[in-house]
Order: structure tokens, then sequence, then C-alpha cells
């Protein structure tokens, strides 16, 4: 059994638009970003210039603790490019502060993912100065 893994250098890498900048310079800094809006508190991972829940303009970037639980995942076992190994787990994740961030999940065996497993986000390297947040699981509240 292989234990799912950050992929390697070599993947496809994102493009930093002046909107995700921020968010893309936090993640190399060792810092899991998203926004909030300031007037109605609604939180957000996708880079906006507009709060997507009362339109106000009045957004902010804000540190998270990192710490959410999947909501869905699926196993890829047919990469869009050999860059990719496999298997590779994508999953949505709910984080502590109300928003969801698209990740992989890593350090535990494929078939181990299951909806509610509390994780943690890790940041790792992939090369060209870009570093990707993973979620490893962790223990929840009521194994301790």
């Amino acid at each position: 059994m292989t234990l799912l893994a950050p992929q390697p250098e070599g993947i496809p890498l994102p493009t930093a638009s002046e909107m995700s900048r921020p968010y893309w310079e936090g993640c190399t800094r060792g810092e899991l970003l998203f926004q909030r809006c300031a007037d109605c508190g609604a939180a957000t991972h996708t880079p906006a210039v507009l709060c997507s829940n009362c339109c106000s303009t009045n957004l902010s970037w804000e540190r998270s603790s990192g710490l959410g639980e999947v909501y869905s995942w699926t196993v890829v076992w047919r990469p869009p490019t050999p860059t990719f190994v496999v298997p590779y787990a994508p999953a949505i994740v709910t984080m502590a502060e109300g928003w969801h961030l698209l990740t992989n999940v890593i350090g535990c065996e494929h078939d181990a993912v299951v909806v509610g497993m509390d994780v943690a986000v890790e940041l790792h390297p992939v090369g060209g100065g870009v570093v990707l947040p993973y979620a490893r699981p962790r223990p929840s509240a009521s194994s301790t």
C-alpha cells in the first residue's frame, strides 16, 4: 500500500492573476489565506472584487487556521497528464472559517478518505516557486 502524497515537481502550475496574487504569495510564505467580507462576514476562497453574499467591495484577506473536514472527494487513477502521480484524491474541504478549499488529501491510503474526515492543511512546493495546499487527516476531537 502507498500513502497518498503531494504531487512532485513537473505538474502543470497555476498562474497567479492580479486578483489571486495575495493567495499565492501567502502560500509561498506558509500562510493559507481566504477573503472575508467586512460588511456581512461571509468567507470565500475564490478571489473576488465583490462579496458573493451581499455585493460589498469591503473584502480583506485573512489567515486560515488550516483546519477543516472533507465535504466530498474522489480518487483519480487516470491522470490528465503523465506528470501526475496516481492515485491522488482531490477533495472539497469545508474549512473552519466557513469557506471551501479544493485540494488533494495526503498522508493516508486512498480508500481511507471519508466524508467528514478531519484534516489539517499543509503547504508543499511543486516547483516554479509555487506552493500548493494539501489536506492531511488529523485525529478527530472525539477520538482523543
